[in-house]
């Protein structure tokens, strides 16, 4: 396997689907120029997020809250993304319409102009997302000309258990879109030094690190409803070394990497997931554990 030219995202996207694919094909043009074979869009590129987080007393049916359009996995909005790819693998967030035509996901695709590889519905909901979509319920890599590749989104990054899935089914390159913000409260004057910014990127790192993976973390940037995207789109190694970072710029964070070569250095000697001892770690996904459930009673004391 060839060293490939990878590229994470950070960039702003609105409802204004027209100027999200004017931006789509302008990054994906300032990629292709820049040799990158792969590029991580930020998550909702494709109509934007929620202009709000926080549960406000909404019920799905009832929230007065500024939706993205729902689009369907085989729909022109897609196809219009693989025309833009051409040859260029893309991964990009959107909001799905179900099968049933009601239900709404957070969701990611990973596609170049010939062929949808894989897509996956995010897991993870903070702040009342579920007032606006539903849950997804798994974890899967799939195989791409370059890489074999997991997807996950936003808030999932917080729990070492998705991008462990994703690993354990042979993930090489997991990507990380969000529309990650800065901390609603006691935000710093400098974002770069945000609380919430520091926890975007201590995450990316650790996950990176704690399965010996590449890592590429999308994000949006810049303003949107009462929300502040703290960027630092990132392309992180098997070791946890940063190798590019917007910051809190809009922009390619563009690295080469060398997966076999890099695996093979990296994971000679400890190898995380050779070394795991999952016969310990049961309460792990017990659901109802004690301390779980100790801890659920103290939040809602």
């Amino acid at each position: 396997m060839s060293p490939i030219t990878v590229a994470a995202v950070s960039a702003n996207f609105s409802r204004d689907l027209d100027q999200n694919y004017a931006l789509i094909e302008q990054t994906i043009a300032e990629a292709r120029a820049r040799g990158v074979q792969f590029v991580a869009f930020p998550e909702a590129s494709i109509g934007g997020y929620l202009s709000s987080l926080g549960n406000h007393g909404d019920t799905v049916a009832t929230t007065k809250r500024s939706l993205p359009p729902a689009v369907r996995l085989d729909g022109p909005e897609i196809r219009r993304v693989q025309e833009l790819a051409g040859d260029m693998l893309v991964a990009i967030g959107f909001c799905e319409l179900g099968d049933d035509g009601e239900t709404r996901y957070n969701a990611a695709v990973c596609l170049d102009g010939g062929q949808v590889y894989g897509s996956y519905r995010k897991v993870h909901q903070p702040l009342g997302e579920h007032m606006s979509y539903a849950a997804g319920d798994s974890y899967a890599a799939f195989d791409t000309p370059l890489a074999r590749v997991g997807l996950q989104i936003c808030y999932d990054k917080a729990f070492p258990e998705a991008a462990r899935m994703l690993a354990l089914d042979g993930a090489e390159v997991i990507v990380s879109l969000s529309a990650w913000p800065a901390a609603r409260t006691a935000t710093a004057e400098d974002l770069q030094e945000d609380r919430w910014t520091y926890r975007h990127n201590t995450f990316d790192v650790a996950r990176a690190l704690d399965n010996q993976v590449f890592w590429m973390a999308s994000n949006q940037s810049g303003t949107f409803g009462s929300l502040r995207y703290v960027g630092n789109a990132k392309v992180v190694d098997p070791g946890g070394n940063v190798l590019a970072n917007t910051f809190l710029d809009s922009g390619l964070a563009v690295a080469e990497i060398d997966i076999a070569e890099t695996f093979r250095g990296m994971r000679g000697g400890m190898f995380h997931l050779r070394d795991r001892r999952p016969d310990l770690y049961g309460p792990v996904s017990e659901s109802d554990s004690a301390s779980v459930t100790g801890w659920q009673e103290l939040a809602h004391a």
